[in-house]
């Protein structure tokens, strides 16, 4: 054992003691799953390693109740190769036993073939090995009862995450009450692709709460551990942003548009309305945008850290200006030549709306210079014209063969309202 009110190191008890700490085999780690008993409900653990967990935490609810619908869409909305690649985990989190063998019951009837193909598994933990859940401190003014509904909830999804630390390569947090873009999961694959350059922590694929929320599997047991030395502090989702921040990923990496929907109409919370809805959710996703090397620049006077770039680079921003003139523009310049099948540059916000672009052009250029250290192309041609904030062209070949080198956006009119550029696409002519 370590003595660590040794008080004088300078005797033989002394030397003993520090070469036995010196020696010691103990390793402190924060990578093994913490040591939480579960108990199966439904299903097994699946045998081998899946590219995917998704974790979904339920309790009972006053009112409606949406995990069987839940469990639809994602079965639904996935083609047989992908749920090949899948587990689901669902975590009865009530502590109203007969409630949790209920639903049980209710899943194994229903979605049978998926737990016996390895595809669903249900557990619950004991109530005795929850913290202390009443008498906790009222942060931010709660109501109790919210806070002991919060601070609960934190565990649930400790223990959840615990749980699938080591089933997947990733996992993915899902609500009880979300509905799901078709292939989803190829979506999010894609994604995470594009997003191999940098060390990212958390991917989002909605805006709403903790739905849609992708780690690594390697993280989940620091996040178990982060989510329960916190519990009682702060709302989950808060407390999930504080921890992609504190490994060193300062902004959300957004996957646009949605692929989950809150489909819920009464909060899990005493039954309260709740009519949120993701605003940018698509239920049918087209191929992603291939979006080739390239650097972005612009003469439009940038606000705060909304650098051009962020609307180029897949999921991590967006580019704002402001005091638009006409003449001003929007560069991309690519690394090398692409014959392009497609392009799309949306502008404005959901919660910006009247943000966008109300006059100007697309144009794409060819024969790359630099001209007093500003780079762009010699030669330009018209695509076309902005229409409402938004420029979308498919076939691009037929009416720009070659291959081009820059694509810009230019301003046509002064305009008084500032310009969000939320996302500009780039599709890749595919060889035949």
């Amino acid at each position: 054992n370590i003595a660590w009110n040794e008080k004088n190191n300078s005797g033989e008890l002394g030397k003993i003691r520090k070469q036995q700490w010196q020696n010691s085999p103990v390793e402190i780690t924060f990578s093994h799953p913490l040591n939480i008993s579960y108990f199966y409900l439904a299903g097994t653990a699946p045998k081998s390693r899946k590219f995917l967990s998704i974790g979904i935490s339920t309790v009972k609810r006053v009112r409606e109740n949406y995990l069987m619908d839940t469990l639809q869409s994602i079965f639904e909305r996935s083609s047989y190769e992908e749920l090949e690649q899948m587990v689901v985990v669902i975590y009865l989190a009530d502590f109203d036993v007969s409630w949790n063998l209920k639903t049980t019951e209710e899943i194994k009837a229903k979605f049978t073939s998926h737990i016996s193909a390895g595809h669903l598994l249900v557990i619950q933990c004991s109530k005795h090995i929850y913290p202390r859940l009443a008498g906790l401190k009222r942060n931010y003014n709660d109501p109790q009862e919210r806070v002991q509904f919060r601070s609960k909830q934190n565990v649930d999804y400790a223990f959840l995450v615990n749980f699938c630390s080591e089933l997947s390569d990733y996992y993915l947090m899902l609500e009880d009450d979300v509905f799901c873009a078709k292939n989803f999961l190829s979506s999010m694959k894609k994604f995470i692709n594009l997003s191999k350059g940098s060390s990212w922590t958390t991917l989002t694929f909605s805006k709403l709460g903790y739905i849609g929320k992708l780690y690594h599997s390697v993280d989940l047991p620091k996040l178990a551990r982060f989510l329960l030395m916190f519990y009682d502090e702060m709302p989950c989702d808060w407390l999930l942003e504080l921890f992609h921040r504190s490994k060193a990923q300062p902004n959300e990496m957004r996957f646009k548009p949605s692929l989950f929907q809150h489909m819920g109409t009464y909060s899990s919370f005493q039954g309260k309305h709740n009519k949120l809805k993701d605003d940018e959710f698509q239920e049918h996703m087209g191929s992603l945008p291939d979006n080739p090397p390239a650097l972005v620049f612009t003469d439009i006077p940038v606000y705060e850290q909304y650098l051009p770039a962020k609307a180029y680079e897949l999921g991590v921003g967006q580019f704002w200006g402001k005091s638009l003139k006409e003449g001003n523009y929007f560069l991309v310049v690519f690394e090398h030549p692409v014959k392009v099948s497609k392009i799309c540059v949306l502008t404005g916000s959901p919660e910006h709306k009247g943000d966008i672009l109300r006059s100007g052009i697309l144009q794409v250029g060819r024969d790359k210079a630099t001209e007093n250290d500003h780079q762009g192309c010699k030669t330009y041609s018209q695509l076309g014209t902005f229409d409402a904030g938004r420029f979308e062209m498919e076939n691009v070949t037929n009416h720009f063969s070659e291959a081009m080198e820059c694509v810009r956006a230019l301003v046509t009119e002064d305009q008084t309202d500032w310009l969000i550029i939320s996302e500009v696409n780039i599709w890749i002519e595919k060889e035949k």
